[in-house]
C-alpha cells in the first residue's frame, strides 16, 4: 500500500532546498576532501545527494536502500579494477542515507564497520549537518580503504571525485 505522506513528501521536496544544505561551496569541499582521501588509497569514493524518488518508485515503495543499490550500479561503483568503490547515497526527501561498499570492501570490513560509520554520520544528519555528516563518512571509508588497500606508486582515479546532485 502507498503511504501517502511519503508521495508528498517527495512531491513537494525540491531541488532548491537540498542546494539550501548542499551549496556550491559545500559541494566543492566534499568533491576536495574525496580527492585528498585518494591519494592514499587505491579505493573510489563517490557521493551521490538525490532530492527526491519519482512518483513510479514511491507507488513501488522503492526504499532508500533499493535506491542507492541502484545508483551504486547505475554510477558503475562496482567497476572497479580492486571491486573497492564506495557509494555515500542521501535521498534528502526520506532524511536517509545509505552507504553501499563492493564486494572488496565489504568483505574486509563486514557489516558491523558500516554500522559504526553510520552511527558516526548519523549524529550529525540528524541535527541537519548534512555537509558534516557526509564529510565524516568520507573520513571514515578513507580510514579503512588506507589500511586495505594502500596507495601505490601509480593509483588511477577510476571514478569522478565530484559528488552527484539528482
Amino acid at each position: 500500500m502507498i503511504h501517502f505522506s511519503r508521495l508528498f513528501k517527495h512531491l513537494f521536496a525540491t531541488t532548491r532546498q537540498t542546494k539550501k544544505y548542499f551549496p556550491s561551496s559545500g559541494l566543492q569541499l566534499i568533491e576536495d576532501r574525496i580527492a585528498e582521501s585518494e591519494i592514499g588509497h587505491s579505493g573510489q569514493i563517490r557521493v551521490v545527494i538525490e532530492t527526491t524518488l519519482s512518483p513510479y518508485a514511491i507507488w513501488h515503495q522503492q526504499s532508500s536502500r533499493e535506491r542507492a543499490i541502484e545508483v551504486f550500479s547505475l554510477q558503475k561503483i562496482w567497476d572497479t579494477e580492486n571491486n573497492n568503490g564506495v557509494l555515500i547515497y542521501l535521498l534528502m526527501a526520506d532524511h536517509a542515507f545509505e552507504i553501499i561498499a563492493d564486494r572488496g570492501v565489504h568483505q574486509k570490513v563486514g557489516d558491523e564497520f558500516w554500522k559504526k560509520v553510520c552511527e558516526k554520520m548519523e549524529l550529525h544528519l540528524k541535527n541537519s549537518d548534512f555537509e558534516e555528516g557526509v564529510l565524516t563518512g568520507i573520513h571514515e571509508i578513507d580510514q579503512i580503504l588506507r589500511k586495505f588497500y594502500p596507495a601505490s606508486e601509480i593509483t588511477p582515479n577510476e571514478l569522478s571525485d565530484e559528488p552527484i546532485l539528482i
